[in-house]
């Protein structure tokens, strides 16, 4: 079963994720932004970032950008509860797509969330 998680910048969503990525011993599990509308790229990123005094990298020729953790970045799965970690950001650009970082997400509760993920590392093993 497939999950989706909504992404919100504050109280805007700006698009749902299936964090299909992991890397299950770091806690960690990152995924592609589908996003809402087109209101959602690299200039509504970069002007939010600034804004708001966020750090950021990015290439402005091939509008790629690259963000560090923004505190106002959550992911909800259907029941609404936000999916903590250490930090949550997005990377990516106009013309590939978006992608959404969580970082240290504590265990047992990355256990419980991702369980297919923690099966799929151990298996890497067997």
């Amino acid at each position: 079963m497939i999950v989706e998680y909504d992404i919100f910048l504050g109280d805007l969503k700006i698009g749902v994720t299936k964090l299909e990525k992991a890397d299950a011993p770091m806690g960690v599990v990152f995924g592609i932004i589908y996003g809402d509308d087109n209101k959602f790229e690299y200039d509504f990123l970069r002007n939010y970032c600034i804004t708001r005094n966020i750090e950021f990298s990015e290439y402005i020729e091939d509008k790629w950008i690259n963000t560090y953790n923004i505190p106002t970045l959550h992911v909800k799965d259907k029941n609404l509860n936000i999916i903590q970690g250490l930090s949550c950001s997005i990377s990516g650009m106009d013309s590939e797509g978006f992608e959404i970082s969580i970082f240290g997400i504590a265990y047992p509760l990355y256990e419980t969330l991702f369980t297919h993920h923690v099966n799929n590392y151990n298996n890497l093993f067997k």
